[in-house]
């Protein structure tokens, strides 16, 4: 009996073999290279080095450049225009000898003769509005491109510089070799765009009623381009959609603007006592000790008093910032102002919001309470926040820079509000605030990868959400018993995941050049993410390995390979079968239930069961047998007592087993064999549920190596004392797969809608 084991195991051991071999042989006959979905990803990853090392951290010989900035600015309201006066201190960390400086001028991307409206196809339609009529063919390009009146060293002597439209190249007098610095000033200004009629990332909005505008600036300073390992100088032309890849700096930044304006940005405000009333102090100390609920800076009253007159003085407000890759600033004298105080596991951070009447009731009840939840979700998700605020600013888009972000979400007039505008505010605000981590200070290259902050910071987004909806119940609407999260779930992407290839671009594609941007960019990362951390690798392999990558990479520049690499490498899971699915390919989901085979066990020979025998010249009464349903035997087999008092196999158990063990013994009755099909290219594991007759349920899964020697269809024996009635592949829907008519058996009969509509009429 002993040897009939092993020749058993032998028999699969040779089957599977045979398999690979069968296998590799087709393939070299068609002519194709190693297409395996659980190939290694060597052939799409860069050779570790002295820089990125294979696990994927930072290498020894890691280095990054560094850019300080001062800045004098002062904003024209009257002509809605801004002037700057700014000097550059850049630091060559890299062992190269730097020629020349590049220099992003992105508002160029507005500049009148700029070529990013080129680049999209147009036509003409049967109809069209007047507006667009006339400002598409009629209206004169809005002219908001950069006027670089000075680039000189610091004593004044002007340097030689190209401007290629969005890039700016800054000859050095002399090359900079390593630990050198070199200072030099860029003198501009440019017209600000109105960011709701022509669009942006930052500009005005315009109140016609009382002839004021609120300013969300950003990208209105010359920034220094990125220098690193990777690929040097990081100077791709913006074209308006990937967004900025940047080095890390200190900002000292002085703002000049009307003196009623309330202004916040990037960085300490360092002259607090000279630019706040002595009431505006009161309040910001009693904010700093307030955790619950915002207090106000400056009211709704203060705020309408304000903008119905304008100041002909100036005031300056001072910023200062240290380790930051980027500065952005909002300036109105519409706004209202509250902070509260956030309680952190290693400090204190502000919560603030800036907004307008406009916004309220809306912002003033909910703006600073969603900013305080979303500090503390991405804290316990990364790294405590590191800065000493975070600011929620109302504006008709959402876009973030380092402490603030702009953000839409706005009541009717009457100040009444539907779910989707209250729940399209609190998920901006959680994204925008969210991306302080990723990409502010995880610093990934936007313009090259955008997935890198936008999918990632979906991805904690929807966990953030989740938690405000707990730690909020009072902001869901009735019969809510959760955050109603858009992204993040895997059966959110199944429509995307299952559509037309034709414009469908894998995750691995420069943010410029996908189709359906929003669900490659965001989504699809997102919920792959979520699928790794439910489902695949389980919440606490996944978030320490998330957080070992986030604290790794902090105040660094990541590339995709090292989030890959520290995934795997704090985790101790491969998974370049899923980075290589869902990131480099636009495969999908699918996977179904094939056949089921039912069948019992019998000690009488079955005539497939005698061959066997002879085959490997065994005696057929040292054997058990498994007769199918609809066989002769297999009632009779069904109706036997228990298959541990079959003698050969009691005889077996006794020969082979401690009485303790006999114990333990399992006593099946049922035998199925499970065949479960992929249509769809992608792998996955196999979530399956059985149903038994007793209306019990049992889960289990399969791993996605289930896969690795036959990427079409696998098989799985399963034993049991009970009948199995029913089979249902992914339950939960945890997989994305975008065909779940084959997922259950029986298989299930849906009605059409066809169908349904006919029933209907009958009825």
């Amino acid at each position: 009996m002993k040897i009939f084991k092993h020749v058993l195991l032998g028999l699969l051991f040779v089957s599977a073999g045979a398999f690979a071999q069968d296998a590799e042989k087709k393939e070299k006959q068609q002519g194709h290279t190693n297409q395996n979905k659980f190939k290694q990803l060597y052939d799409e990853f860069a050779t570790p080095n002295m820089f990125r090392t294979g696990s994927g951290a930072p290498g020894p010989a890691y280095y990054q450049q560094q850019a300080d900035y001062k800045m004098d600015i002062e904003l024209d309201d009257d002509k809605a225009r801004l002037y700057g006066y700014e000097t550059i201190t850049y630091t060559n960390n890299s062992p190269d000898e730097l020629k020349y400086l590049w220099v992003q001028l992105d508002q160029n991307m507005r500049a009148r003769d700029s070529k990013t409206p080129l680049i999209n196809s147009s036509g003409i339609g049967p109809a069209t509005t007047p507006s667009r009529l006339a400002t598409t063919y009629l209206q004169e390009r809005f002219d908001g491109g950069f006027n670089i009146q000075e680039v000189s060293d610091t004593n004044g002597k002007p340097l030689p510089h190209m401007i290629n439209r969005t890039m700016m190249r800054v000859e050095l007098p002399k090359a900079m070799k390593t630990g050198d610095k070199f200072s030099f000033n860029i003198k501009w200004w440019y017209n600000i765009n109105d960011h709701v009629k022509d669009g942006g990332r930052s500009g005005y909005e315009y109140f016609e009623e009382n002839d004021n505008r609120i300013y969300v600036m950003a990208q209105f300073y010359p920034r220094m381009a990125v220098y690193n390992d990777v690929e040097g100088w990081q100077n791709s032309q913006f074209w308006g959609r990937d967004e900025f890849a940047l080095p890390f700096g200190n900002f000292d930044v002085n703002i000049t603007v009307p003196a009623d304006h309330i202004l916040d940005g990037t960085g300490y405000l360092t002259n607090r006592e000279e630019v706040f009333s002595k009431e505006m102090m009161k309040r910001y100390k009693k904010a700093q000790k307030s955790y619950d609920e915002p207090v106000l800076i400056v009211t709704q009253e203060e705020a309408e008093k304000a903008e119905k007159s304008k100041s002909k003085d100036k005031k300056t407000w001072k910023l200062s910032a240290q380790m930051v890759r980027d500065f952005g600033f909002a300036t109105s004298r519409k706004f209202i102002w509250d902070m509260m105080a956030v309680k952190l596991d290693t400090k204190d951070v502000m919560a603030v919001s800036l907004y307008s009447k406009e916004g309220n009731p809306l912002w003033g009840d909910w703006s600073t309470k969603v900013v305080a939840s979303t500090l503390k979700s991405y804290s316990r998700m990364t790294f405590d926040y590191p800065y000493h605020k975070a600011i929620s600013a109302h504006a008709p888009m959402g876009m973030e820079y380092p402490m603030i972000c702009y953000n839409f979400g706005r009541p009717n007039k009457d100040g009444t509000y539907s779910d989707r505008v209250k729940f399209g505010m609190m998920g901006v605000i959680i994204h925008e605030v969210g991306h302080n981590w990723f990409p502010m200070i995880v610093n990934s290259d936007e313009r090259q990868w955008t997935w890198m902050d936008e999918g990632l910071n979906t991805f904690v987004q929807y966990v953030a959400e989740q938690d405000f909806g707990e730690w909020y119940p009072a902001a869901l609407s009735p019969g809510q018993t959760k955050y109603p999260s858009r992204r993040g779930p895997a059966k959110n992407i199944v429509r995307y995941m299952g559509g037309n290839q034709d414009f469908i671009a894998p995750i691995m594609t420069k943010g410029l050049n996908t189709y359906q941007f929003g669900s490659n960019a965001y989504s699809k990362p997102a919920t792959g993410l979520n699928i790794l951390r439910e489902t695949i690798m389980g919440r606490e392999l996944f978030d320490y390995s998330f957080k070992e990558y986030a604290n790794r990479w902090k105040f660094k520049h990541p590339t995709p390979e090292d989030f890959f690499r520290t995934m795997e490498d704090a985790s101790a899971v491969d998974l370049d079968w899923f980075w290589r699915g869902w990131f480099y390919t636009t495969d999908y989901t699918d996977i179904g239930i094939k056949e089921v085979k039912k069948f019992a066990v019998t000690t009488n020979p079955t005539e497939e069961g005698k061959k066997l025998a002879e085959r490997y010249n065994i005696d057929p009464s040292n054997l058990v047998y498994f007769v199918e349903e609809g066989n002769d035997g297999y009632d009779e087999a069904l109706k036997a007592g228990e298959i541990s008092d079959l003698p050969t196999v009691k005889e077996f158990v006794m020969d082979n087993f401690t009485p303790e063990q006999r114990k333990e013994m399992k006593s099946p009755k049922y035998f199925y064999q499970v065949t479960y099909e992929k249509p769809g290219g992608l792998v996955m594991p196999i979530i399956v549920e059985y149903t038994y007759a007793d209306g019990t349920k049992k889960r289990e899964t399969f791993p996605a190596q289930i896969w690795r020697l036959n990427d079409k269809e696998v098989s799985r024996a399963v034993a049991s004392d009970k009948e199995i009635v029913s089979i249902q592949v992914d339950p939960d829907l945890e997989t994305a797969d975008v065909d779940t008519s084959n997922n259950a058996w029986p298989k299930e009969v849906k009605e059409s809608e066809f169908d349904q509509f006919k029933n209907k009429i009958k009825n």
